[in-house]
């Protein structure tokens, strides 16, 4: 088998799923319907604003909430909305959580129907006190040898009962010619360097990204391919700015104060969403881009923001300078 093609380095958002408010017919309080309207509008708009690519049904997207036919209305509402908006062929990895082999490539199988690239399989998590690398290798070997797309690692031990993916064996899986990169979300920047550092990993054929937008300068300089990141959903343009400048092999005087001032900015902002996860993220998009309902989501992720208002006005001093970065790039 020739190797597969890897995901192209930049900027990609892993974009929440939107639900109807209470005006829907068919609106629950716990368990509102999809918003495709809405996916697809929000998926133009980042498109427009430079990002690489988008990542559908991740954590973000609360896959793990959807039915199987829901996954296919989000993903084909975002494949539909880009192509009429002229960005055809654009980049879209679809996630995929489930701990089952045979579902994992179900789903790649249908994403790719629906018009997904790539998948990001989730490092099964279930069992994990009892989980050797030796497994998780051979898991994910199992799903890449049958997916009819290529398949990336997601190491999030946040949200798979902290199981370990070692960077040794992100290196084993990098040879496998259908596992073409990971997203890396477990803030430990040597991790990243013993992937993207590691002569046996061909950075042509298996591209890493980090999942945390503060890490991004830094990750960068190590050869990370970009970052799949929460705050690029509502501020886009400065940190696709930001993954630019990083690139730079000798920036101007100018552009390394600007660089490390980008920086400090986005990592003020992770500080919000790392605070308050999935839904500060919807809050944000809401508030700052006018995309879904604030407390748009599903149980047990309700009520928007804790605190309401009086909260988001704490987090003021954060994300006005950052408003300000955003508009200065061409952002609004």
């Amino acid at each position: 088998m020739a190797p597969a093609a890897c995901p192209p380095a930049g900027i990609y958002v892993p974009v929440p799923t939107f639900f109807a408010g209470k005006s829907s017919p068919d609106y629950h309080p716990a368990s509102p319907p999809l918003d495709p309207e809405t996916q697809g509008a929000y998926s133009v708009y980042l498109a427009r604003s430079g990002v690489k690519g988008l990542v559908i049904l991740g954590s973000t997207g609360e896959g793990i909430h959807l039915h199987p036919s829901e996954r296919s209305t989000v993903l084909r509402a975002s494949h539909r909305a880009l192509d009429v908006a002229g960005y055809k062929d654009y980049p879209l990895i679809v996630g995929t959580a489930t701990q089952s082999i045979a579902e994992a490539v179900e789903q790649l199988s249908q994403a790719k129907q629906d018009g997904a690239q790539w998948g990001l399989c989730l490092v099964p998590g279930y069992f994990a006190a009892a989980a050797s690398q030796e497994s998780i290798i051979a898991w994910f070997r199992a799903v890449a040898d049958k997916s009819p797309i290529p398949v990336m690692v997601y190491h999030y031990p946040g949200v798979s009962n902290n199981v370990q993916c070692t960077p040794s064996t992100l290196a084993a899986l990098a040879a496998h010619p259908n596992i073409v990169g990971c997203k890396l979300s477990h803030g430990d920047v040597s991790a990243h360097g013993l992937v993207t550092a590691n002569p046996a990993v061909d950075p042509a054929h298996f591209a890493v990204f980090t999942g945390f937008g503060q890490q991004l300068l830094a990750v960068t300089a190590l050869g990370a391919a970009g970052a799949i990141d929460g705050s690029a959903g509502f501020f886009p343009r400065a940190v696709v700015r930001l993954h630019d400048l990083a690139g730079k092999g000798n920036p101007t005087a100018d552009e390394a104060r600007e660089r490390l001032l980008l920086q400090y900015r986005v990592s003020g902002v992770y500080e919000f969403v790392l605070r308050f996860g999935i839904v500060g993220v919807k809050e944000a998009v809401s508030r700052l881009r006018g995309f879904g309902e604030v407390g748009g989501a599903r149980a047990p992720l309700l009520g928007g923001l804790p605190g309401g208002d009086e909260e988001w006005a704490k987090w003021k001093g954060i994300f006005e300078p950052m408003e300000d970065m955003e508009k200065s790039v061409g952002g609004l």
